[in-house]
């Protein structure tokens, strides 16, 4: 199965592909945006390999990937943000093709609007009720308030805060990262 472009109220999220990269490249000149990703912009180089990541991780499990999300009205002019869908991966996170991440990144100007909880609701329908996904995990620093109000906005609850090992720490790290959840049985619950 292929990703599906997705439809909510408002927005419009297409699968990522190559002719979104300068997209991508827009979004991540912006350090407020990778804030507590990476704490700071982003060459093009970086986003291009980061793309290329991407579309490689979009392949393993039928439907999971990355998406384009633009402002519904708008069409492909409205770049809202990217939101991600991809099978969990990570030193931390076992290999389970029943297990997704899910992640967004919206453009400074379209926050605090309720895009990303709206995104991400679409998403988690996707993953249960299409994919058939076991189980839906999303992780942030312990300081991202902002990113931790989406999760708990669309009912993911949280599982646990750990303390990975960084190279070049960002600041807030030494509080933490966190990690929430939605299973396939909370998602039933919530749509009954």
């Amino acid at each position: 199965m292929a990703q599906p472009i997705l439809r909510t109220d408002r927005l419009l999220l297409v699968p990522l592909a190559d002719r979104h990269l300068e997209l991508e490249v827009a979004l991540d000149s912006d350090p407020e945006v990778l804030r507590y990703l990476f704490g700071r912009a982003r060459s093009r180089d970086e986003v291009a390999a980061s793309h290329a990541q991407r579309m490689a991780h979009a392949g393993p499990v039928d439907g999971l990937g990355f998406w384009m999300a633009f402002a519904a009205d708008g069409g492909e002019d409205d770049f809202v943000g990217l939101m991600m869908l991809p099978p969990a991966h990570g030193p931390d996170q076992p290999d389970d093709p029943t297990v997704a991440e899910l992640g967004y990144r919206l453009a400074r100007r379209h926050w605090r609007k309720g895009l990303a909880s709206e995104a991400s609701r679409a998403l988690l329908a996707h993953a249960f009720d299409t994919v058939g996904q076991r189980r839906v995990i999303a992780q942030t620093m312990t300081v991202n308030a902002g990113s931790q109000g989406v999760m708990r906005a669309v009912g993911m609850r949280y599982v646990r805060t750990y303390f990975p090992s960084w190279d070049d720490p960002l600041p807030g790290a030494e509080s933490g990262e966190v990690e929430y959840e939605m299973t396939r049985a909370m998602w039933a619950g919530q749509r009954r």
